[in-house]
């Protein structure tokens, strides 16, 4: 385990959280399609943070030898996020189960309560994305050990409203569970004060895309290097009848071929020749393909730039660790700044 700062604020704050996770800091990894891979995530780990394993469009025999792969560089604790759409998800959860994945999260949708229920019996936490209050509480009652509140300003696909305004609306309202914060969040003083209105820990993902254990592509990588937090915007829906979650990332030509690939799903929908999970999926490929044309081959003209509003945060390449241990230098003196400002002033007699 690194040797990190003296952080005892944030100890007592995220004890929930790092118990939830079995990690020595609340800090997940957002699982990021083809950059949240076994070396970000088992480095994440063994930096004492929690990596989470991007399952994306996976099959379980791909699953299976990632997560193997990933044991093999850590014995640290590590998840796995499975998307609810897959249409293998049932078999995704198993693999988790047989290869013992402690932690589980599923993303992308509302997860059943027998999807929840099976992988709880078989001995995974299960954490959760609440959009809402009254999904967060639908999905305490069906059996999540935890949830993640994501707001608008994160990368990739997002949800309408912004992370401070969620995180008020849950924040207060749910203590039964220990509930993470996401979206937009870049500095440590932003986690001290997510953890300061009742948050368990955070999740944070734009923010190692630039480690230097990301295997992104070093192109990628200066495409975040040289991007403003106004360069990472959302997709448009199109068709208000076609609901296409939107995704935010740095604009680029690739941006504009999604609206093109868009239409041409719907209009193949009107016509009869898809189905509307069919045209969905065929949406949800695109993404797919084009991120890993930018992530992996670096064609960041036309390759997907997915990256939260953070990105203009990110300003070099540096090893995970000591990207942590800043957010913790950051962190635990902001929580020493509220301290003293709750302490009365000196007597000036």
């Amino acid at each position: 385990m690194p040797d990190y700062p003296r952080h005892d604020r944030l100890k007592r704050l995220w004890q929930r959280g790092r118990a939830l996770l079995g990690s020595e800091l609340a800090v997940m990894c957002g699982a990021m399609t083809w950059v949240s891979e076994r070396r970000l995530v088992s480095a994440i780990s063994n930096a004492g943070g929690f990596g989470v394993l991007a399952c994306g469009s996976m099959g379980p025999e791909e699953l299976e030898a990632e997560i193997l792969a990933t044991r093999a560089l850590t014995d640290r604790p590590f998840g796995v996020n499975l998307i609810v759409m897959h249409p293998e998800l049932e078999a995704l959860a198993d693999t988790c189960l047989r290869t013992g994945v402690g932690h589980v999260v599923l993303a992308g949708g509302l997860p059943s309560p027998a999807v929840i229920r099976r992988l709880k019996e078989g001995g995974a936490k299960v954490l959760c994305f609440a959009p809402a209050l009254a999904i967060g509480r639908r999905l305490v009652r069906n059996g999540a050990d935890a949830l993640i509140v994501e707001g608008s300003e994160a990368g990739g696909h997002i949800g309408p409203v912004a992370t401070s305004v969620l995180a008020q609306e849950i924040l207060p309202h749910i203590r039964e569970v220990p509930v993470f914060v996401a979206g937009g969040i870049g500095h440590g003083e932003a986690v001290a004060a997510y953890l300061a209105m009742g948050a368990a820990g955070v999740q944070m993902g734009t923010i190692f895309v630039c480690a230097e254990e990301s295997i992104a592509h070093p192109a990628f990588k200066q495409a975040f290097l040289r991007a403003s937090a106004r360069d990472a915007v959302p997709t448009v829906q199109i068709d208000p009848e076609f609901r296409v979650i939107p995704v935010r990332a740095i604009a680029n030509e690739g941006t504009r071929e999604f609206l093109h690939t868009q239409r041409s799903m719907i209009e193949r929908y009107r016509r009869g020749e898809l189905t509307y999970e069919e045209a969905s999926l065929a949406i949800e490929h695109f993404w797919a393909g084009s991120l890993r044309r930018a992530v992996i081959e670096g064609d960041v003209e036309r390759g997907s730039l997915m990256a939260g509003q953070s990105v203009g945060m990110v300003k070099a390449i540096r090893p995970v660790r000591e990207i942590l241990c800043e957010l913790l230098v950051q962190a635990e003196e902001a929580l020493a700044r509220l301290e003293r400002g709750r302490q009365p002033a000196a007597d000036p007699a």
